[in-house]
């Protein structure tokens, strides 16, 4: 296997992993309108991803940076061909970040009311344009001989990609449901676990139309079997769910995502960015990718970092790994 071939599988689990993590965060975030009825409700969901949301995106930092680093012209291409959702997502991203630390800041029932509406926005809008940046890099989208994205905004809203922004917007939701069962107890656990179920069954519908159009569009036989494990996976966490089992419900949930994930990037594969007017235009691994020694360099540093990055987030996850609910949550001091 070639260095190139490698570092597309690493970005191909970096993108997991920040699907994996921060999906739950978006979805918890989603659900302070959804579920919470009250400011204490609200305080537990945002307190069960407070200190994890920040490591979560560190996930996506990483990615962003191994794309430049490994596949300049990938990078090159998306982000200038995806120049208005990708700056969205990061606005979204910034103004979310800002919403946490200053909601509680003050006293105001106005002023808490508005950070809480930015969280709920600023969680939703990028779970649903993920779903649409990922089903374009699938689906291909208008490359020229230059390798330079040729259409404009309005040819990224196509159905394909809009179902899969549905998608993976139902399926974070999906997975903040179970994550928030998990995490809390009481009352709002069991409302979320209610929830999970009615947010499941859509997912389950959606999730499954999304990757049966995949396979059918450009799957083999390796990507079946990812299809096959994800939807079995997906049924497998709403059993878990309704049998009161949330550890299991969310682990699954988890493998849903993952499975989804590598089998949109099994689809893509040897392409990182097909192109719809001629198949030779399309950005692979080979034409798109730095140099060897670029690469190696880039080996080297990746296995010293990531075993550390991924302890540490290990431990602050077990350090913060008890449920929480209303009784826990302190009058607030200003």
């Amino acid at each position: 296997m070639e260095l190139h071939d490698v570092w597309f599988v690493l970005i191909a689990v970096l993108w997991t992993g920040y699907f994996f993590l921060e999906g739950f965060d978006f979805g918890v975030g989603i659900l302070t309108r959804l579920l919470a009825r009250d400011r204490a409700e609200k305080r537990v969901l945002i307190n069960t991803i407070g200190p994890v949301w920040d490591g979560n995106e560190v996930w996506l930092l990483t990615a962003g940076g191994a794309t430049f680093a490994a596949f300049p012209e990938w990078y090159a291409t998306l982000f200038s061909g995806f120049y208005l959702p990708l700056l969205l997502i990061l606005v979204c991203l910034i103004v979310r970040g800002v919403a946490f630390e200053y909601r509680a800041k003050r006293p105001e029932e106005n002023w808490q009311r508005n950070w809480e509406t930015a969280i709920f926005w600023t969680s939703l809008l990028p779970a649903f344009l993920w779903g649409v940046a990922f089903g374009n890099i699938v689906h291909g989208v208008k490359i020229d001989a230059e390798f330079e994205y040729v259409g404009n905004v309005w040819d990224l809203l196509n159905p394909y990609a809009l179902l899969g922004g549905l998608v993976t917007l139902t399926l974070f939701t999906f997975h903040g449901t179970v994550f928030t069962a998990l995490k809390t107890v009481g009352e709002i656990r069991e409302r979320a676990r209610r929830l999970a179920l009615r947010v499941g069954l859509v997912t389950a519908v959606l999730a499954s139309a999304f990757l049966l159009w995949t396979q059918a569009d450009r799957g083999d036989g390796t990507s079946l079997v990812a299809l096959a494990v994800a939807v079995a996976a997906l049924v497998a966490a709403l059993l878990a769910n309704q049998a009161g089992r949330e550890g299991w419900s969310f682990t699954l949930s988890g493998l849903t995502i993952v499975a989804a994930v590598a089998m949109l990037f099994l689809t893509l594969f040897p392409n990182v960015m097909p192109s719809t007017l001629d198949a030779d235009w399309s950005l692979t691994v080979t034409n798109a990718s730095s140099s060897p020694y670029t690469l190696k360099i880039m080996t080297w540093l990746a296995v010293i970092a990531t075993p550390v990055v991924l302890l540490y987030q290990g431990w602050t996850y077990w350090v913060f790994r008890k449920r929480i609910g209303t009784q826990h949550i302190a009058d607030p001091v200003h």
